[in-house]
């Protein structure tokens, strides 16, 4: 479980907070990378397990970056963390925005979008797994953001009980598909789809939806797609760019609903659907 004491009370000091303040305001380049990968080893070395307490984007967070690549990112260089699909998505928000985060982690998306998008704002983070669930939850108290409710479930194509493959190397990485690296512990969690999940939530219209399911995102999105009603399109779609996993065509199926890429980037590819867009084929 995350640690109970009040923030701050694993803010970094000396040495390790100079380092990570300098991390945090290299560009992003082949050389700046190089050199955030040796001096991360080194301060990961110097805080020996223990957590850290830090503000990314204007929100608090407590995270652990020593098996979760998204906290080691959010610690060392929050300014290139997903920054494109940030910005898109800092573009777009609006009055009353609704945003659906799949896979939410320790709640990177969801706390970003929450402090942008005001008390009108109805933001939905789902993560399944029990340990990161709680790191999920710890970080939306710390922001008291009352626009974020979190659900520990997982989103399948079809409601009950699935099998979740987690990644012993990376504790964010859990997918429905069998993991690449050795030795994944599968376990049982809860699962619901993701139309159930919207209108469980009564929302009567989506504006964005993040999808990291380490390329299980075609067994969610084309059952949507297929039964959801086109006012439960959402205008952007976020997904992790899983073409080499995924089992269908799935960019050929979202440009035949009406969406076109936006944006690729290294993780992600970045769909977007015109206002009004009411195709089904």
């Amino acid at each position: 479980m995350i640690e109970a004491a009040s923030y701050g009370a694993y803010a970094p000091k000396g040495i390790v907070r100079f380092l990570i303040d300098w991390t945090r305001s290299l560009p992003d380049t082949w050389l700046a990378r190089r050199a955030v990968i040796l001096v991360r080893r080194f301060v990961m070395r110097r805080l020996d397990g223990a957590p850290v307490d830090i503000e990314a984007w204007g929100v608090r967070m407590r995270v652990r970056p020593y098996n979760n690549i998204c906290e080691k990112r959010v610690l060392f260089t929050p300014q290139t963390f997903d920054a494109a699909e940030l910005a898109i998505l800092a573009a777009d928000i609006r009055e009353g925005y609704v945003f659906i985060d799949v896979g939410a982690n320790v709640g990177a998306y969801s706390l970003f979008v929450a402090s942008r998008a005001g008390p009108s704002a109805r933001i939905l983070a789902v993560e399944p797994q029990p340990e990161i669930y709680d790191r999920l939850t710890f970080n939306i108290r710390l922001n008291a953001f009352p626009t974020i409710k979190a659900i520990d479930c997982a989103v399948a194509e079809k409601t009950g009980e699935v099998t979740l493959f987690l990644d012993p190397n990376n504790a964010g990485e859990s997918s429905l598909k069998v993991v690449s690296c050795g030795g994944a512990t599968p376990i049982r969690v809860a699962a619901r789809t993701l139309l159930d999940l919207i209108q469980g939530e009564g929302y009567e219209r989506v504006d964005a939806i993040k999808l990291d399911v380490e390329g299980a995102e075609d067994l969610i999105i084309e059952p949507y797609l297929a039964k959801a009603p086109s006012r439960l399109f959402p205008r952007l779609l976020i997904l992790e760019n899983g073409l080499a996993r995924w089992q269908i065509d799935l960019a050929r199926l979202l440009e035949n609903k009406g969406y076109v890429l936006k944006a690729k980037t290294r993780q992600n590819l970045v769909f977007e659907r015109a206002c009004g867009e009411t195709l089904d084929g």
